[in-house]
């Protein structure tokens, strides 16, 4: 008689990587050796790659590891559903406009002049209220940051670029800009800031030739974003659109020279607020005319390929993709959070975080389980792992 537990393992996990989620729960009902079968992580690989924010890429790549696959896909659903529990991590007494990184188990937040590393707790998603160490490099209020294996680099209110190593106190800093540093980006060796000053500049971030000024663009425009591509051939720059000129412009990362123009209908003033690299052809931006728009450079550089329109109207100060389908992106009024997944027109949910007055989300990250925000004088948590969990502010 046919036996499915007289199966090779790879046969039986092949065969299980068939079933929906369903199936596997209850074929894990049945004994002890098909229990454990039904719980590993390649039997929920193909469900996975159809949820949002499960930590795989559009590749199929697994960026997220210490948490199965099959737990993964379970809070993915509470995110899809918009199941969660809020709470208010940090308060701060004056309005700030604060960045925020996410590295493992730290969250770097930029609070006035300083960076402040936290480390996340294990059991509930907080954070231990001690900083574990405090950056500072700049006479006036950090605008953005980035971080690398080794160090932070910031732009500052102060036109200066700070260099901080992560895991020591070692700090510098270099003039930049005569203006505002509003954003930059660090890859490869090299790093690129925009200025309210209208310019852009690629630095050589290498050993030896740290600081060296390579190029200086002329934007004719405050750059408000920048984001160099994975292949290290060119970068991005979002600009206030204050011109007749594209905001969205692709420039040659080895010789600083124009290669493209985004798009061709941006209305004046339409700046772009953020822009990021999804894959080494496809990019998303957001900005102050209310959409998100996800460009394929394969396809066209004059139309975007989707885009989703915030209902509200209000300006989209930040956001983050999980490299998949999910996208949260983060309004100017009312502390709003919105979740979207790239295959629906619409959000699939939105939260108005708590703020005395009415604040922008100036910054947001999110891992599988939370979603951490920063409005002006409060950092928030949106956990999706338990929908019991209260943070005392």
């Amino acid at each position: 008689m046919f036996s499915l537990l007289g199966l090779p393992e790879e046969i039986l996990l092949l065969i299980f990587s068939y079933l929906d989620s369903q199936a596997l729960g209850r074929l894990g009902q049945v004994c002890r050796r098909l229990h454990h079968f039904a719980g590993k992580d390649a039997a929920w690989r193909r469900i996975a790659r159809g949820c949002i924010n499960s930590g795989f890429t559009q590749q199929g790549a697994d960026t997220v590891f210490g948490i199965s696959v099959k737990e993964r896909v379970k809070v993915s659903q509470n995110w899809r559903k918009g199941r969660c529990s809020r709470g208010t991590l940090l308060k701060w007494k004056c309005n700030l406009m604060p960045w925020i990184q996410l590295d493992g188990e730290r969250l770097y937040i930029s609070q006035a002049k300083d960076i402040r590393a936290y480390q996340l707790r294990s059991d509930n998603n907080g954070l231990h209220r001690r900083p574990v160490a405090i950056f500072s490099a700049h006479q006036d209020d950090v605008c953005r940051f980035v971080l690398t294996n080794s160090h932070i680099i910031s732009g500052g209110g102060d036109g200066k670029i700070g260099l901080h190593k992560v895991h020591s106190s070692g700090s510098l800093q270099f003039s930049a800009h005569d203006q505002d540093v509003n954003c930059i980006d660090c890859q490869g060796g090299v790093i690129v800031s925009g200025s309210r000053d209208r310019t852009a500049k690629v630095w050589s971030f290498s050993l030896g030739r740290l600081g060296q000024c390579l190029h200086t663009i002329q934007t004719e425009d405050r750059v408000w974003s920048v984001a160099i591509s994975p292949l290290l051939s060119s970068f991005v720059t979002g600009t206030a659109c204050c011109r007749h000129i594209s905001p969205l412009r692709i420039w040659n990362l080895e010789s600083g020279q124009l290669m493209t123009c985004l798009g061709t209908d941006f209305l004046r003033g339409a700046g772009v607020l953020d822009v990021f690299y999804e894959t080494p052809f496809t990019l998303l931006s957001c900005g102050y005319d209310t959409y998100i728009r996800y460009w394929d450079l394969r396809t066209s550089t004059r139309k975007c390929v989707m885009e989703w329109e915030e209902p509200h109207d209000s300006a989209l100060y930040c956001m983050q993709s999980d490299g998949n389908y999910m996208i949260a992106s983060g309004s100017s009024y009312y502390g709003v959070v919105r979740l979207w997944d790239k295959r629906v027109k619409n959000c699939l949910h939105f939260y108005s975080l708590p703020s005395p007055t009415s604040s922008p989300v100036y910054s947001l990250r999110f891992s599988t389980k939370c979603l951490y925000a920063a409005l002006a004088s409060a950092l928030h948590v949106l956990d999706f792992t338990s929908t019991d969990l209260q943070i005392r502010s």
